[in-house]
């Protein structure tokens, strides 16, 4: 079938409608590939040329209909993107060779796994592979890496010439708990105790917190939630990413995939946390924090959101880039994947060798924490 091919800019030349019809068709989407959340990127500055993300979003249309879709963005630097090739980048340079500009597909500074290759059907997908191929083929980049992709579509881009990476996240599992303490009863003894003790301590340092939903957020709670998020960013020394507009324009625009947590103490709000959910799934995403309470990071961001699944009925809670601490809470290791495609062919061979020793590092890693459950045996 022969598809017309457009490289674009904006998401507005291919337009909300079309595009989440798309994502919509897509198994294992999520709210991050939405067109509300990455025109919230773009358009905020955030993930802009301005801060080195250039999008460059491949689309190939069947008459008027998306057929398929890759975002795409020409990179200046390897900053928010979770998989790290900053030594990558570092090898290139000691050489006298140039690493940027480079090829990204993901979505920006979101280490969340889902559908890079968008397509109606395999023979969509098929052809907007060999697109991808041809475009980093004609272009002066480097290489292309795509990321957090499910591995059916890495294993694909594999066989088009990429090599695959992995890593290590950290999930939770709803197992249809009635309630929170129900959860915790699943948990070994030390696990259950720590867990107490932490919420205690949160309590007894007179923290009270209160969870809104998107729409019932008010602009002063953004502006708080901004300044929570750039004082934690700034207090670690390091450049926030996002910015006010971003998060006013998600409220705005998809305020049913939102939760705000809020923590205040004698009467001023002092932290808070946002994630962001479908009906299946919950993302922890951002937090900050404007006065330092032991263990309330953990409250916030951890069991007043697992207690929110718990009570819609959510399935599964994803903790974000990496954190092993995350397991004596009950995430439990998942696999993660990433496919790249470098130009030169000195370099190719030299990482290829360098990720087939780390694979066997990333396996044995696996095994070793699916050994260290924080569940109690089965009876």
């Amino acid at each position: 079938m022969n598809y017309r091919t457009h490289i674009v800019s904006s998401l507005l030349e291919i337009g909300q409608q079309r595009w989440d019809a798309l994502v919509a068709a897509q198994e294992d989407s999520n709210p991050f590939l939405s067109f509300a959340f990455l025109h919230a990127l773009h358009e905020s500055g955030s993930a802009a040329p301005e801060t080195g993300w250039q999008p460059q979003y491949i689309v190939l249309y069947d008459g008027e209909m998306l057929a398929a879709a890759l975002p795409l963005y020409v990179k200046g630097h390897s900053y928010g993107e979770y998989v790290f090739d900053w030594a990558w980048a570092d090898a290139y340079q000691r050489h006298g060779v140039e690493y940027y500009p480079k090829l990204l597909s993901a979505i920006p500074f979101t280490p969340v796994a889902g559908p890079r290759l968008m397509a109606v059907d395999a023979e969509a997908r098929a052809a907007l592979i060999d697109v991808l191929v041809a475009t980093q083929a004609a272009s002066e980049v480097s290489s292309t890496h795509v990321l957090f992709p499910p591995e059916e579509h890495a294993r694909q881009l594999q066989e088009a010439g990429f090599m695959l990476r992995s890593g290590v996240q950290f999930h939770w599992l709803n197992q249809g708990y009635e309630c929170f303490d129900e959860f915790l009863a699943t948990l070994e003894q030390k696990k259950r105790k720590n867990i107490r003790a932490e919420r205690r301590k949160v309590a007894e340092a007179g923290v009270t917190l209160r969870r809104v939903r998107g729409r019932d957020v008010t602009d002063s709670e953004w502006v708080l939630f901004n300044r929570c998020y750039r004082h934690t960013y700034q207090a670690h020394y390091s450049t926030p990413y996002l910015n006010l507009d971003f998060f006013r324009r998600i409220g705005q625009t998809m305020p049913d995939n939102i939760l705000l947590v809020i923590a205040s103490r004698e009467g001023r709000d002092i932290a808070a946390s946002l994630v962001i959910h479908d009906e299946s799934t919950l993302f922890g995403r951002y937090w900050g924090e404007l006065e330092h309470v032991p263990c309330l990071h953990f409250e916030a961001a951890y069991y007043q959101p697992l207690e929110f699944c718990i009570e819609q009925g959510i399935k599964a809670f994803e903790g974000g880039a990496q954190g092993e601490h995350k397991m004596a809470r009950g995430f439990l290791p998942t696999r993660t994947w990433s496919a790249h495609w470098l130009a030169h062919p000195s370099f190719a061979d030299a990482i290829e060798r360098f990720l087939e020793r780390e694979k066997g590092g990333i396996d044995d890693y696996m095994d070793e924490l699916n050994e260290r459950s924080p569940f109690k045996p089965a009876s």
